[in-house]
């Protein structure tokens, strides 16, 4: 098999978060408009993990159509409503209630115990529809995507393990708690890598559950680098407020909502920042060393340029704006668990996937990055066309 890519082979990197990922498909979309019409991928590696799992997934899919590839998860996004992701039924929201204070009140139901706050049947069903992904090999074959990952956590191993398909030169690695190994990329891999901990329910692969790839989940960059990468755009979904935040008092106990919306900060966010840190770190330390000590002494450590867009505004507060879009019975569930609250609406921002706020996460997305044309265009090492298109992708 031949390999058309030459060094800068650029990575992307996409955590997601829930209908937070919505905002990496406006980055992805100004990215596209920045192109012409038929350029090939600019993303020869291509890592998801989370919601990022299904959007990295898509753009594999269509890789040797990029523009077109594009359209189809703007569109997708940009009509998003509740019940295409889970259930939010009254009856299907009152059935699960009733299966999880059935099991509380009698010790369990064995194997009918319940196994998560919501049912995404239809979320696999959308995939399944919108999703060739054994096109992802033919993307392979004609050169257009060199690899892709999906990463997911086993909860009987405790691994965070990435899944990738790519071209066969490609070595599976193995680190401490983490490891790649080669597969064939389904639906399965991408229902796992999003099913967020006592939310959605985890997905079996082979002999063992897994869930949410963003757990434990140390080193979110790693993958790009296994697979060959030599610089990596990374798409956060976390506001950065350039000064840490001010630490009031705090008038009452934490909600269950508040409470969860700090665990999946925590799982989502943190350790994409970690992980960009200690990049920063390597570099400065292997600019110190001549290239050819590191040569002569063997070190495997590189040089791996980063380029970061992360939203300009929080989202937490944009899902606030918007939480009244949710389904009835869902708004009931979530106002039970103070999501509703000054401090609960965190919760919310994973939840909403309701075309108001997942459309003003595109428009945030694709002006944060066309803020920053010509560093995305440096970047990838690309010349754009001399005139803007229009109608190239659905509108923002």
């Amino acid at each position: 098999m031949k390999e058309t890519y030459k060094k800068p082979m650029v990575g992307l990197i996409m955590s997601g978060g829930g209908a937070r990922a919505a905002y990496q498909v406006g980055v992805i979309k100004a990215i596209a408009d920045m192109l012409p019409e038929g350029a090939p991928n600019p993303f020869p590696i291509i890592c998801g993990t989370s919601a990022g799992a299904i959007i990295a997934a898509a753009l594999a899919i269509y890789a040797t159509h990029f523009h077109e590839g594009v359209r189809r998860v703007v569109y997708v996004w940009r009509h998003f409503r509740v019940p295409q992701v889970y259930r939010a039924d009254p009856l299907g929201i009152a059935a699960a209630g009733m299966r999880w204070l059935v099991a509380l009140l009698l010790g369990g139901l064995g194997r009918r115990n319940p196994h998560a706050l919501l049912d995404r049947a239809p979320l696999r069903a959308l995939l399944e529809e919108r999703l060739p992904c054994q096109e992802i090999r033919a993307s392979i074959e004609a050169g257009a995507l060199h690899a892709l990952s999906v990463t997911a956590s086993g909860y009987s191993s405790g691994q965070s393990v990435t899944f990738y398909q790519g071209v066969e030169t490609l070595a599976p690695w193995k680190r401490a708690s983490r490891v790649g190994c080669v597969a064939d990329i389904t639906l399965d891999h991408l229902m796992a890598s999003s099913a967020i901990p006592f939310i959605f329910p985890a997905v079996r692969i082979h002999r063992e559950y897994f869930g949410d790839g963003s757990m434990r989940q140390t080193a979110p960059i790693s993958p790009a680098l296994h697979l060959g990468a030599d610089r990596v755009l990374v798409i956060g979904v976390r506001h950065d407020q350039g000064t840490q935040p001010e630490r009031l008092e705090a008038a009452e106990y934490p909600s269950l909502a508040q409470t969860a919306g700090h665990v999946l900060n925590s799982i989502f966010l943190d350790a994409i920042e970690a992980d960009l840190e200690r990049l920063q770190r390597i570099n400065r330390t292997v600019g110190l060393i001549p290239r050819e000590q590191i040569q002569e002494s063997g070190i495997t450590l590189r040089k791996v340029d980063a380029l970061a867009i992360a939203p300009s505004q929080d989202l937490e507060k944009i899902a606030a704006r918007h939480a009244h879009h949710l389904p009835r019975a869902i708004r009931f569930l979530l106002r039970g668990l103070g999501a509703f609250d000054r401090t609960g609406s965190n919760l919310v921002s994973y939840l909403l996937f309701e075309k108001p706020y997942c459309r003003e996460l595109i428009a945030l997305g694709y002006g944060d990055a066309s803020a920053r044309k010509q560093e995305i265009l440096d970047f990838l090492g690309v010349h754009p066309a001399p005139v803007a298109r229009q109608g190239s992708t659905d509108q923002v």
